[in-house]
């Protein structure tokens, strides 16, 4: 998703786009390894 973002605001110039990147990426550092776990809970979850 980062990665997208990064490339619509580098074609657009939108500063919206921008802080939008920004925002996600500040949210990865939060929580660098969400995805990661919410992935293995769906292939092996707990009950």
């Amino acid at each position: 998703m980062l990665n997208f973002t990064w490339s619509v605001f580098s074609q657009t110039g939108n500063i919206d786009t921008y802080l939008l990147y920004k925002e996600l990426e500040r949210e990865m550092e939060e929580t660098p390894d969400k995805d990661f776990n919410e992935l293995a809970q769906l292939d092996f979850p707990i009950a």
